[in-house]
């Protein structure tokens, strides 16, 4: 088991089946359009692997606001649903906190979707804590 920082189209491609539980909406295609486009703007794509296949998976950026300094912000994370409860996300988790440190990060962030409970219970029982609400606004639809 260790974590890797998927880098090539093949590290890539082979994150896609962890994500795509977490991301549905995402065609193989999609998803590497996206990551290479993000990767222009600092995103990392990383993940854990056991005996050779992705199980668990990570994207972050480094962020700096205001009021939250210097910050890693993990925009995804995901298990392989048939991978749970064997504490790969904890490790997983763990690396990015490490990452952060590494980085001269005040912190570490995620945002969970509300209807994502057994991902919260998880994150809580892993130490971190809720702190904020997130809104958010469909621009697509507003003035229609």
């Amino acid at each position: 088991m260790r974590v890797r920082v998927a880098e090539t189209d093949e590290e890539i491609r082979a994150c896609y089946p962890v994500m795509r539980q977490l991301r549905p909406s995402f065609t193989l295609e999609s998803f590497l359009e996206r990551v290479g486009f993000q990767r222009g703007m600092g995103y990392h794509l990383v993940y854990l692997e056991v005996d050779d296949a992705a199980v668990a998976v990570a994207g972050y950026q480094i962020r700096e606001t205001l009021v939250d300094g210097r910050f890693l912000h993990v925009d995804d994370l995901n298990t392989l649903d048939t991978e749970r409860s064997r504490g790969y996300g904890a490790a997983l988790l763990r690396w990015l906190v490490g990452r952060a440190t590494e980085l001269s990060c005040e912190s570490l962030q995620l945002d969970s979707g509300v209807w994502r409970g057994g991902a919260h219970r998880f994150y809580e029982r892993e130490g971190l804590e809720r702190i904020a609400y997130h809104y958010a606004v469909d621009t697509r639809s507003v003035g229609a």
